[in-house]
């Protein structure tokens, strides 16, 4: 199977690129793969691309930032796009020439805009597949209608968590687009899982507001206060690294606070901790999360809209505490600090349930939902809905069985797709 990702630029940083090159890299296992990137500003990507996947930009910007159609603004981008400033005329043409002549059998978008073009102007043979790495009560109205009008030309949509999948169905009205959830994968862990024995806690992601890491470090003050002796970590640089430095030094948490500037990857930090920990306001899914349980560690998570609470099984792998809560989510690091035996056993459950968010279990939904849909579109039967499937769960000694056989029936009825094509 030929497969395309659209992207919005692969050589940034952020949760999208992260999971699309993991993604990527675990299908071409099987799969002739390519990541097209709309946008391109350096020489190579900063996170490590599997090298059997091929990697092309169509607008390179440190050649043509000052390209004529670039300073016209984008028509097929819709305008309430968050990222629609970034788009012009230039990569509307560049796209649009892209989806045109693509040799895939499968088109996949990475950003609502993105979708939109594939939407608009993928070639009717291809599979269009629409990911949806936010969650749709995350956009605005405006752009929820432009979505509504174009994703009907979709085949089908991908959310990171349930509940979203849900938001979908219930909000949007899109007939015959099949639309299911498929969690982010992330890689085998090299090192050997943290065994709980370092008085470190770690976190990680965008230095930004609604990470809430001020509310982190408040509440770290209070497990400062019992247990000097441990430590915070928080991994990540952004607009917000100034006024934590401040309320680091206006707690007097010199000596147990630490903002650790950027890590790539980040498995070995983690490995170095005894316990995760997430403060968000609103988390469309919890890479980290994920990230610090396949590593061994217990998370401590606000259980913030929508993906800590389909992660972390409350007081079994981790713990949930309300959103905003500094004193729920002190008390909670406190049970797991003050308690050895706890917090290395919730590690190990941790360790043995994040296993379902490893490539194998992944690659094998993404692959069963392709497949049905190439089949619904060649012999009109529709896609079995979620219900019909169990939730993923840790990989057993049948996962790569059953992946075999969907592979071998996906070959099977693109062959036909494609004899039919000629």
């Amino acid at each position: 199977m030929k497969i395309s990702f659209l992207i919005h630029n692969a050589y940034g940083i952020g949760g999208t690129i992260t999971t699309t090159f993991n993604l990527a890299g675990a299908l071409a296992e099987r799969h002739d793969v390519e990541i097209v990137s709309a946008l391109r500003h350096r020489e190579h990507p900063t996170f490590t691309l599997d090298p059997r996947v091929r990697l092309r930009a169509l607008v390179d910007l440190r050649k043509e930032a000052d390209h004529p159609l670039h300073r016209r603004p984008a028509t097929v981008f819709p305008p309430a796009e968050y990222r629609h400033h970034q788009y012009s005329e230039l990569t509307d043409q560049r796209i649009g020439e892209c989806l045109e002549t693509l040799d895939a059998d499968v088109v996949i978008g990475t950003r609502p805009g993105l979708n939109v073009h594939i939407a608009r102007q993928a070639p009717r043979h291809v599979l269009r597949v629409g990911q949806e790495h936010l969650t749709l009560d995350h956009h605005s109205p405006r752009l929820r209608t432009a979505l509504r009008r174009a994703y009907r030309h979709l085949d089908v949509i991908t959310t990171v968590t349930e509940a979203d999948a849900a938001a979908y169905r219930r909000k949007m009205w899109l007939p015959g687009v099949h639309v299911e959830a498929l969690p982010n994968s992330v890689p085998d862990p090299v090192l050997p899982p943290a065994d709980g024995n370092a008085k470190i806690v770690t976190a990680a992601g965008r230095l930004v507001r609604v990470k809430r890491y001020d509310l982190l470090i408040e509440a770290f003050a209070q497990v400062a206060a019992a247990f000097p002796d441990w430590q915070l970590r928080i991994y990540g640089k952004g607009e917000e690294q100034p006024r934590l430095r401040q309320l680091i030094e206006q707690l007097g948490l010199w000596n147990n606070v630490f903002l650790m500037g950027a890590a790539t990857p980040m498995e070995a930090e983690w490995a170095k901790a005894s316990i995760g920990a997430a403060a968000s306001d609103f988390e469309p899914f919890g890479m980290t999360i994920v990230e610090a349980m396949r590593c061994g560690l217990p998370v401590v998570s606000t259980d913030c809209p929508y993906g800590p609470g389909e992660i972390i099984q409350d007081g079994f792998d981790g713990r949930l505490v309300p959103v905003g809560d500094r004193d729920a989510l002190a008390s909670a690091l406190l049970e797991l600090v003050g308690d050895d035996e706890r917090r290395r056993r919730m590690g190990r459950a941790a360790l043995e349930n994040a296993r379902r968010f490893a490539p194998g279990p992944v690659v094998a939904q993404a692959e069963r939902i392709l497949d049905e849909a190439v089949t619904a579109r060649t012999t009109g039967r529709r896609p079995t809905t979620p219900q019909d499937h169990r939730p993923l769960g840790p990989l057993t000694g049948h996962g790569h069985a059953a992946r075999d056989a969907a592979h071998a029936t996906a070959v099977g009825v693109l062959r036909t797709l494609r004899k039919g094509r000629r």
